[in-house]
């Protein structure tokens, strides 16, 4: 009986895999929708922008002290802490001022003993004057005591000088600043002997925080074409000088997010370098937080242009095609159009302006050429699988369908 039902159940199988595989090879109209390969789109951004020149650059302090004493003696008191803000005229350094106000007044007892001798040889003046009409004296002993009478005055004058000269020795041994700014560390502490003269050792230093230099080097081209655009706006016909223009400028520490802060051009030197071409230009910013340091390495940006509007795409949506550069657009049926394009500058966001291909017309001037590219469809993610002439399933950032009927060709 088994061997009976044997060829009935493979004649069942074999029916039943003859059914799958022509249920497998079956294909419904939602599928071939679901070939054409799904890619990511977006228009074009127009955006207000301007040429800029970029540059490396430096913050250099706007002035700069060395704190150093003017007189010798010992440190009794530092009135500062290391790297804060000071004032002009604070106190920052004490010396001990006992051998000061000793010194003072051994010159001041010297004078007092110069007065009293001067009182004595002006009565010797007076007794020699009195006794030579009775011929008790001679007209010499009277010259003589006339003499030391006027020696003893410019004695005492003489120490008044010094006199004068130790005050202010005593007036040095409180060390103050000459200028507002940060202060660095103190070099020398509480009971160091410090020397006065060619070698006194460098006790601090200070640097003005505000306003502060931005130096960069630019060369000889730019600095002329910066001279030229001056000369354009003031309508003269002459080259204004960098302090004149007040050319603005934005710039920002390679720690920082963009560009934050601003200045404006004051100097440039008055040579270029030789070999390099380049000429050393100063600009000034605004430093009221002391956040800039001296000597932090700065990212420099000068616009050189006056404001325009600019179609800008996602640096990675742009492809190469040998020395051509090129973007898919989407026409009105979703097919992969191919659009060629000169790629403008890379923005700091990773967008890049995109410009004319090469021997385009612009029959209708640059401002439409640019509005027209604001309405296409730029395949921006999935550029893998578009293929040029066929289409594709658009979606937007979000992964939503988007409707490119609109879509400019």
């Amino acid at each position: 009986m088994l061997a009976a039902c044997h060829p009935r159940s493979s004649d069942f199988l074999l029916v039943l895999a003859a059914l799958t595989l022509a249920g497998c090879g079956r294909t419904t109209g939602s599928d071939k929708s679901k070939e054409a390969p799904r890619v990511t789109v977006a228009h074009p951004v127009v955006r207000e922008l301007q040429d800029e020149d970029d540059y490396n650059g430096w913050l250099t302090a706007f002035k700069t002290v060395e704190v150093r004493a003017r007189v010798r003696g010992h440190i009794k008191k530092v009135h500062f802490n290391d790297g804060e803000i000071v004032k002009e005229g604070q106190p920052l350094f004490d010396l001990d001022p006992a051998p000061f106000d000793a010194n003072i007044k051994q010159a001041e007892a010297q004078a007092k003993a110069l007065d009293a001798q001067k009182a004595a040889a002006l009565k010797d003046v007076a007794r020699y004057a009195a006794l030579i009409q009775s011929g008790g004296a001679t007209k010499q002993q009277l010259d003589k005591a006339q003499a030391d009478a006027d020696s003893y005055d410019a004695q005492i004058a003489a120490k008044q000088a010094e006199v004068e000269r130790l005050q202010l020795d005593l007036k040095y041994a409180k060390i103050t600043a000459e200028l507002a700014g940060k202060i660095s560390k103190a070099a020398l502490t509480e009971g160091n002997l410090v020397n006065a003269g060619g070698s006194d050792p460098l006790l601090t230093t200070i640097v003005a925080s505000d306003p502060i230099y931005v130096d960069f080097n630019v060369d000889e081209r730019a600095i002329q074409r910066y001279q030229e655009i001056g000369a354009a706006r003031a309508g003269t016909g002459q080259r204004p000088s960098l302090r004149d223009q007040k050319i603005a400028f934005s710039f920002g520490l390679d720690t920082e997010k963009g560009l934050p802060h601003q200045g404006h051009l004051v100097f440039a030197d008055n040579k270029y370098t030789e070999g390099t071409g380049t000429i050393l230009v100063r600009g000034v910013a605004k430093n009221p937080d002391g956040r800039l340091v001296p000597g932090s390495r700065v990212r420099v940006r000068i616009p050189v242009s006056d404001k325009y509007e600019a179609a800008v795409v996602p640096d990675a949506a742009m492809l190469s095609d040998q020395d051509r550069r090129y973007l898919l657009v989407l026409g009105k049926d979703t097919t992969v159009l191919r659009r060629d394009i000169t790629p403008g500058r890379l923005l700091d966001d990773g967008t890049r302006v995109i410009l004319p291909a090469p021997g385009e017309e612009l029959a209708a001037g640059r401002q439409e050429w640019t509005e027209n590219w604001g309405r296409e469809w730029v395949v921006t993610l999935g550029l893998q699988r578009a293929r040029v002439g066929n289409p594709v399933q658009p979606l937007d950032a979000s992964g939503q369908p988007v409707d490119t009927s609109g879509a400019a060709r």
